[in-house]
């Protein structure tokens, strides 16, 4: 029997974001199943007609969730942007909230949302843009360098301010894995991309350790290699 959810996807952070977040349902509940078509994006084939009807702005990662039924041409109900993929997954497989917070917990469910939302129109878009200046600019821009490489130093630093004290990012005490952390962590694991070390950040590098020690995230990093 096909897999219910079919992921359009690559190993990029925000691809991997998504990845990892599955693999921490299945570890958690045993009965999701998805299938994954590997997009290889330096071809530029997420700007075809085809791939342009499920997801209008053309990136990975797009997912269409074939329990939903046939719609609009397509298999499926289609959910774009990694973030909005994490949120859509969260309220139809992860019923027991392992990895979020009812939206009922007002203050918890909030600081979620923040510290996604931070990651979505921060470090990902800077750290981004830090890596294709560094590394892949046709051109050398030095600015653009020392503008993108300052701002994911700043993220970072905004990060280790909020991870001083705690494990995870969200959640009371020293809070719980969740989201938040499945949703900025693949950024930031990248930063050999554009820095020796991450070493000027101590609680942002214990964060780190403590993600990557997870089999789900480790499994997460495989998917999408073949």
């Amino acid at each position: 029997m096909p897999a219910s959810l079919k992921l359009f996807s690559a190993t990029t952070p925000n691809g991997r974001k998504v990845h990892v977040y599955l693999e921490e349902l299945k570890a958690a509940y045993g009965n999701i199943d998805y299938d994954v078509e590997k997009i290889n994006i330096s071809t530029n084939v997420q700007k075809e007609p085809w791939f342009i009807k499920m997801n209008p702005n053309g990136r990975i990662p797009t997912l269409i969730d074939l329990s939903r039924g046939p719609r609009d041409g397509l298999d499926g109900f289609p959910v774009f942007e990694s973030a909005a993929i994490l949120l859509y997954l969260a309220q139809t497989k992860d019923v027991e909230k392992k990895f979020w917070f009812d939206p009922s917990d007002v203050e918890n469910y909030s600081e979620l949302l923040q510290w996604i939302f931070f990651a979505h129109g921060g470090v990902g878009p800077m750290q981004g843009q830090a890596n294709h200046f560094i590394k892949f600019a046709p051109e050398d821009v030095p600015y653009g360098k020392k503008r993108y490489l300052e701002e994911t130093k700043r993220l970072y630093g905004v990060l280790e301010i909020r991870l001083k004290d705690r494990d995870w990012l969200v959640g009371p005490g020293r809070g719980k894995y969740s989201l938040a952390d499945i949703n900025v962590y693949p950024w930031v694991a990248a930063y050999p991309f554009i820095l020796d070390s991450v070493d000027e950040w101590p609680a942002l590098k214990a964060w780190l350790a403590r993600n990557a020690a997870r089999p789900a995230v480790e499994a997460g990093f495989k998917v999408a290699t073949a």
